[in-house]
């Protein structure tokens, strides 16, 4: 079975799901280069704890967790099924890394989960295990629940952070939107680009220091933090990060979406 790559992916607003912008095309495209999961595990920045928790629900129902959205967007569903086999393992390999886990049999899917998975996978017919982030414990405790899980991707399970590259909706109403860029947003996108592709993780896990604008383009970091977990789901020894650049929403949310394929992958392809 090939090695799965991990992805970090740019979820943006709920309203991504009615209006994909150039994030559903290339979520698209990254789905057709990528050989088929039998099962996805996705670390979403709206499901916040303490410690670890594992989505268990053999049946996820789609979490509509948003307010002042049109009707439309609450008739969504994403019915994909859950695994709790497959829960249970994630559990387990995260309780032999010391993180104490702990199962929710009765968790569904949030937006983070299923706005991205809309337009990666349409069909919903592939089995999916939320997990939550937490963001008291920082990146490295991110980095550290994938790691623990990236044995997976040699199983045919797709491992994914979703967050934001930049989120700060404070901005919403600064009169920022198409053809106006908030300033922060290509200086901490292309920081943070150029930092994954050289494999810099002492600069990455200190970017709250060392990130131009980082407490402008990210005033709390739980939309950043899924993107350790990406990182550290590509295993030790490199990333093999790849940037797909999907734009920017309202002007203020890079909607970057980032593949890594690990050293062993990005030395076959030299």
């Amino acid at each position: 079975m090939s090695r799965l790559p991990s992805l970090y992916i740019s979820h943006g607003s709920p309203m991504t799901a009615l209006r994909p912008g150039k994030v559903g095309p290339r979520l698209a495209e990254l789905a057709a280069a990528m050989p088929r999961p039998r099962a996805i595990v996705v670390a979403s920045a709206h499901w916040l704890g303490r410690r670890p928790l594992v989505g268990g629900a053999a049946r996820p129902k789609t979490v509509h967790d948003f307010g002042g959205f049109p009707t439309a967007l609450y008739e969504l569903e994403y019915a994909a099924p859950g695994e709790p086999a497959l829960a249970r393992h994630v559990h387990r390999l995260l309780e032999q890394a010391g993180l104490h886990p702990h199962l929710d049999e009765q968790r569904g899917l949030d937006h983070g989960v299923w706005v991205p998975l809309r337009l990666l996978y349409p069909d919903a017919d592939i089995p999916v295990v939320p997990l939550s982030i937490q963001p008291e414990l920082g990146p490295r405790h991110q980095l550290a629940l994938g790691r623990a899980l990236a044995p997976l991707r040699e199983e045919g399970v797709l491992l994914v952070g979703s967050g934001s590259i930049t989120h700060n909706l404070h901005d919403w109403r600064g009169g920022y939107g198409e053809g106006r860029e908030a300033p922060y947003v290509q200086p901490f996108v292309e920081w943070i680009e150029q930092a994954l592709v050289a494999d810099d993780m002492p600069a990455l896990l200190d970017y709250r220091r060392q990130a131009p604008y980082a407490e402008r383009a990210h005033p709390t970091d739980e939309h950043l933090l899924p993107l350790y977990f990406a990182m550290g789901a590509a295993g030790e020894g490199g990333l093999g990060a790849r940037r797909i650049d999907a734009g920017v929403d309202m002007g203020i949310l890079a909607m970057d979406i980032y593949r890594f394929d690990g050293a062993r992958q990005r030395e076959l392809a030299a």
